[in-house]
């Protein structure tokens, strides 16, 4: 006699999560079909009144309930597969992605750039494929993840030590996000900290709705705002001393009027007093001169070695490594473009609202957007 076809054993958390699936008004029918085929069998409902309460075959029945006790809920989700083959087979994608990659010159080539033209022409004058037209072309290297970009500058760093300051800050980073444990005199808590600045008073570009121009405008529209120019800007400076948590997600800013080594360590005691003094911290930064230690003023790291705390610094011309530059990027985007105070309460009072507010919402799809093009470490 053929035992029982049954699903296996599953536990409270499975359960609730096939619940889920049944219940929702949302999402495919047949993940929904194959979810209930395998509840109603851990009921302990016989394979045969399943096929006659879901309106389909014994045997359906069966493949659903062997597929799920392999793959547990990957079996649920359907992986349609068909259609017209590739075109163009692995290594001829290969060797499209690693033509269009390269520069015309190292082909022998009077040519600074391609154009998809000119690519076409040469995979085919080199036989790497039969045919391809510009079009298909760029639907190819849009599939392989290559695109038409502007090549941007790039400063290496010559600081003699640029290895061994990289590799301890990525080090920090690993412990931040939990890839690393920590050993024991290790910080346990990571900031990344630089200045914002200057903080002028003055119209920053941006975009905003207005009603359209030219043909189509209405007569009686209000005229289109434009930026006021600023031939002289008496009311000074500010600057914005930030630190970014990295465990937490959480921003941290204080504004200030100068950008010394005393405002400086007066902002690393604040984030020094967020944490237990026996809690090591970690700040990183660049190597702007009030944040270091020199011959003639050593306050920054007796303040250091004092409080628990390690300074780490990113290399010479390095400062893509500090994660708050990205942070950076979206106080701008956020908070700036487009604007034009007329005093440094009313822009000081916009970051810091800036800063509240971005702290509720870290998990913002939009901000997560901004951040994640411009960041690099």
């Amino acid at each position: 006699m053929a035992e029982w076809v049954r699903v296996r054993e599953i536990d409270g958390d499975e359960g609730q999560r096939l619940l889920r699936i049944i219940r929702r008004g949302t999402g495919s029918v047949v993940t929904w079909r194959r979810a209930q085929m395998v509840l109603l069998s851990a009921q302990g409902m016989p394979v045969v009144k399943i096929a006659e309460v879901t309106f389909t075959s014994a045997d359906r029945v069966r493949d659903v309930i062997h597929n799920f006790n392999a793959d547990s809920f990957e079996s649920l989700y359907p992986k349609y597969k068909g259609g017209r083959p590739r075109t163009f087979t692995l290594p001829e994608r290969r060797e499209i992605k690693k033509t269009a990659k390269s520069r015309p010159a190292e082909h022998g080539l009077p040519f600074s750039t391609w154009s998809l033209t000119k690519l076409a022409e040469f995979l085919v004058a080199e036989g790497v494929v039969d045919d391809i037209s510009p079009e298909g072309l760029r639907i190819l290297l849009r599939e392989e993840g290559v695109s038409f970009q502007r090549v941007k500058t790039w400063k290496t760093s010559r600081a003699p030590d640029y290895a061994t300051k990289k590799a301890r800050v990525e080090h920090l980073y690993a412990i931040a996000d939990g890839e690393v444990i920590p050993e024991e005199g290790e910080p346990a808590v990571i900031f990344c900290l630089d200045e914002f600045g200057p903080l002028n008073l003055q119209p920053h570009p941006g975009c905003q709705w207005a009603e359209r121009g030219g043909w189509h405008k209405d007569p009686d529209r209000e005229p289109r705002p434009r930026r006021r120019a600023t031939y002289t800007r008496p009311h000074g400076v500010r600057h914005l001393f930030a630190a970014y948590d990295l465990a937490k997600d959480q921003l941290y800013g204080h504004i200030k009027k100068t950008k010394n080594r005393s405002k400086f360590l007066e902002f690393c005691r604040y984030l020094r007093s967020l944490h237990p003094l026996d809690v090591r911290i970690a700040i990183v930064c660049d190597n702007y001169s009030p944040h270091l230690t020199t011959k003639r003023c050593q306050r920054v790291g007796t303040w250091a070695s004092a409080n628990n705390v390690e300074i780490a610094y990113t290399p010479t011309n390095s400062s893509w490594l500090n994660r708050i530059e990205a942070q950076f990027t979206a106080l701008r985007y956020f908070a700036l473009d487009g604007t034009d105070h007329h005093s440094h309460q009313a822009q000081g009072s916009m970051i810091r609202r800036y800063i509240i507010w971005r702290n509720k919402h870290a998990a913002d799809e939009r901000l997560r957007r901004v951040v994640a093009r411009v960041i690099v470490a």
